[in-house]
């Protein structure tokens, strides 16, 4: 197989990364994908530095050794926590992270009061907070840990009652604040938006970081000369640490699931 069929590995803690896939095969479809998800050891936001870094590396290596020509770190926690030294060894690799979509939600107009939804350990790394100064004379930026929530993704409840009891306890304490906007800070929270719009309100702009990590994928391809210019659609490869045939399924219901 040519270097440019090769296919872009794609990495979440679970199955999250998969709101990521979406926009990488609306965008790039004509390339293979092959994706990873860590489900046996989700979540990461919970877990230490080193733990994140050591589970993340070694996924990554695993998708190297199954041949893949590029790297997209679809996790916000893992890319924190590991993209810096993922780089450093495998210099010559497009290795792609993801980070929240901070600016377009602190640009959507002046000085917004803007909720950063996110894992615990995101919100605790040094890249996120290096992130939130750049942006803090221009809006009101609140960062929002949430546990649990990767949890109900992994478990496929994107809806009902429990669900938004979940969201309900949450949002609470902002219940007489104007929200202007809302950042998914994690790849997990994107497959449970609409429930997300119904807890926050139409009045509330939610953002993700899906879209621009497509498009910076495809930058970095085309810059390294890997975009495939093969005619036909690309395929798309499951994979799961859990092993079990519900995640398969889940993952390509996610995938083509309409939200």
């Amino acid at each position: 197989m040519e270097q440019m069929q090769q296919p872009i590995g794609v990495f979440d803690s679970g199955l999250g990364g998969i709101s990521v896939l979406r926009e990488l095969v609306a965008f790039l479809p004509n390339e293979n994908y092959l994706y990873l998800g860590d489900s046996k050891h989700a979540p990461y936001g919970t877990k230490s530095l080193q733990e994140v870094q050591k589970l993340t590396c070694n996924n990554i290596e695993y998708l190297i050794g199954k041949g893949a020509k590029a790297i997209v770190v679809a996790c916000n926690t893992a890319t924190s926590a590991a993209i810096q030294i993922l780089r450093e060894h495998h210099k010559d690799m497009p290795i792609i992270g993801i980070e929240p979509a901070l600016k377009p939600a602190v640009l959507q107009k002046e000085h917004p009061n803007v909720l950063v939804m996110a894992t615990p350990m995101t919100l605790r790394e040094e890249k996120f907070h290096a992130l939130m100064k750049r942006y803090e004379n221009e809006a009101e930026i609140i960062s929002l840990p949430c546990p649990g929530l990767v949890e109900f993704v992994e478990r496929g409840e994107l809806e009902g009652e429990a669900l938004e009891a979940y969201f309900k306890e949450l949002f609470a304490p902002f219940a007489d604040k104007k929200i202007d906007s809302a950042v998914l800070g994690c790849t997990h929270y994107p497959l449970v938006k609409n429930v997300i719009q119904k807890m926050l309100g139409d009045s509330v702009t939610l953002f993700d970081g899906g879209e621009g990590t497509a498009h910076e994928t495809y930058r970095r391809l085309k810059e390294k000369n890997l975009l495939n210019t093969t005619p036909q659609k690309g395929t798309v490869i499951f994979e799961n640490t859990e092993g079990t045939e519900q995640k398969t399924a889940l993952a390509k219901q996610l995938l083509w699931h309409t939200f």
